[in-house]
């Protein structure tokens, strides 16, 4: 990476337009990658799994599937409220208001539905290896791309070059990761 950039530093002038297009491609690659799709049953099962330990609200449903799936999943609010709706509309689960936000709770019918229950921890990955190499490496070379355009974009020729290095450093430590026997 040092010595292909123009004199000015990375990210100065039109030259490093390009750059910056491949930073976006990295980026955008990433993205596309991070995170699975789950069948709205798998939805469901890890919502009654969540409420049968405490009612809760719709974003701590989605935080904390987040946190037990390790980042591998994070359901959107578009797939989460629905199927709460569904839930209560089933009458196993119910809402109450409390400081503005709608609490959902078991019902005995839904205590009874998670009881009998026969499937695994939908929070359980049958591939945790693969979790991390599918999940957590492309999200933290998202997050590495955009500290890198962001110290591209606001910082100084100085800040610039800085970053440069510990680019150059961090791609020579990857590579020496998968040199190790």
């Amino acid at each position: 990476m040092g010595g292909s950039f123009p004199a000015g530093g990375f990210g100065m002038g039109t030259h490093t337009d390009g750059v910056w297009q491949a930073m976006e491609q990295l980026r955008s690659t990433f993205e596309k990658r991070v995170g699975t799709r789950v069948g709205r049953g798998e939805v469901r099962a890890a919502v009654l799994a969540l409420l049968a330990e405490q009612p809760m609200h719709g974003y701590q449903i989605i935080h904390e599937i987040e946190e037990r799936s390790g980042g591998s999943w994070k359901p959107s609010a578009g797939s989460v409220y629905p199927t709460l709706q569904l839930l209560a509309d089933e009458g196993l689960i119910s809402a109450e208001e409390a400081n503005g936000r709608k609490i959902y709770a078991l019902t005995e019918a839904g205590r009874e539905e998670v009881a009998g229950s026969e499937t695994s921890s939908p929070f359980e990955s049958s591939g945790s290896n693969d979790n991390a190499r599918f999940t957590a490496l492309p999200k933290a070379g998202v997050e590495l791309a955009q500290a890198a355009a962001q110290v591209g974009r606001s910082g100084s020729a100085e800040q610039v070059q800085q970053a440069v290095t510990v680019l150059d450093e961090a791609r020579r430590r990857l590579y020496s990761i998968l040199a190790q026997d």
